[in-house]
């Protein structure tokens, strides 16, 4: 995926591809077709997709182009990195090996998390999906000459679930500073109609896996006791009808507000015009807009996670509660009724993001994509134990 899909995938992709070429590379991207969207940046190539119909907004590529195929030898290419294993991610290592060049791979998601998409939704066949996409995950790794991980909790989670023990890298997405600062509160709050408000801001995609009504629950008891605060949320998807109504369930619809998909360059805006953010998403794999919240100079109240929890130090820069809402109530009122922590955190937060400057971040995956290249020149790939517990069971559920 690229833009104008707006996510963390995208968000990694576009700010490696801008800080590797400000050093000297040529970084090419390969991503899906939209009708409505022209590029204006050069060195994007476009499949065409469809839109899945299950999951609301994502599109699906289909990994067929006879220019791309024409073109792809004329480039030259050093590296091929793949940022998703299925579709396109299998174009990527087809190409790769034909082209004779190494392939790396960015492990996003926790993608046995996103197997409720499928149409059927009776436990046995979840499962069933769940162990499918593990069994393709463990022979993508195996096909590749390195893996980057966005976080050590990541990298712990391929080690206890595929075997890994070599050729696997933690890389978290760097971040570009520059937006965050010289930017007038006040008058972005004015502009944005937001007055007196004091504001929680949560950002992601309106959907199962990113744990929305958690929030919801917390903000829910949050507001009885700080009636001055509101909810606001940046983000789109299949689960905002529903979300809505979850909150006119609550009775705290007017307290929340769905501020739809806003551009990557207006998010800092609105950060930096918020309070604090609020977080309980389960699913991250490094917390990129946690990340970016910390940036804006933000203090963080949010579930422990992988990722979230790589990102945020309890009592540093936030507090990290229970995935409960009742835990995470407690996490945003001890926030909010201690106004001297707002200033500690805050600093806290802008110290954190600066140990993320997205060039330091390049330079790493540049010695990657050099390593990959030596790795694949002496015939090296990742090593995975094949048989990880869950392969194990599988093994035994078929051949008994």
């Amino acid at each position: 995926m690229y833009h104008p899909v707006i996510n963390g995938v995208v968000r990694s992709v576009s700010t490696f591809k801008k800080a590797l070429e400000e050093i000297g590379h040529n970084a090419f991207v390969f991503s899906h077709h939209e009708s409505d969207y022209e590029d204006r940046e050069p060195f994007v190539f476009r499949y065409p997709s469809i839109e899945l119909p299950l999951s609301g907004d994502i599109p699906a590529v289909i990994p067929v182009s006879p220019f791309v195929d024409w073109m792809l030898p004329k480039l030259k290419l050093d590296v091929i990195h793949a940022h998703h294993p299925f579709l396109l991610g299998e174009t990527a290592a087809t190409k790769s090996k034909k082209l004779d060049i190494p392939l790396v791979f960015t492990f996003h998601t926790q993608y046995r998390e996103y197997s409720h998409y499928f149409p059927i939704s009776q436990q046995d066949v979840q499962d069933f999906t769940k162990d499918m996409i593990h069994i393709w995950l463990g022979e993508y790794l195996q096909r590749c000459q390195h893996v980057v991980v966005p976080s050590e909790g990541m990298k712990q989670i391929l080690v206890d679930e595929y075997g890994l023990t070599k050729g696997a890298t933690v890389i978290p997405t760097g971040i570009d500073l520059s937006p965050y600062q010289n930017l007038d509160r006040q008058k972005i709050r004015s502009q944005l109609g937001w007055g007196d408000q004091k504001v929680i801001i949560s950002v992601g995609r309106l959907s199962k896996e990113k744990n929305w009504r958690t929030l919801l629950r917390a903000c829910s008891i949050t507001f009885e006791q700080h009636p001055e605060w509101c909810l606001k949320i940046i983000g789109g998807g299949p689960e905002k009808e529903d979300l809505i109504k979850f909150c006119e369930e609550l009775q705290i619809a007017a307290r929340v507000e769905f501020l739809g998909k806003i551009p990557f360059t207006e998010i800092p805006r609105y950060l930096c015009a918020a309070d604090c953010f609020g977080f309980a998403s389960i699913t991250e794999t490094q917390g990129l807009v946690t990340l970016e919240a910390l940036a804006a100079g933000l203090p963080v109240v949010a579930v422990d996670a992988t990722g979230t929890s790589d990102i945020v130090c309890d009592g540093i820069e936030g507090y990290i509660t229970e995935n409960d809402h009742t835990a995470l109530a407690n996490g945003l009122n001890r926030l909010l009724s201690d106004p001297a922590a707002f200033g500690t955190f805050s600093d806290a937060a802008l110290n954190r993001a600066k140990s993320f400057a997205i060039h330091n971040q390049a330079q790493k995956l540049e010695s990657i994509y050099r390593e990959a290249i030596e790795d694949h020149r002496a015939g090296k790939f990742v090593i995975t134990e094949r048989y990880s517990p869950i392969m194990a069971k599988i093994k035994n559920a078929v051949m008994p």
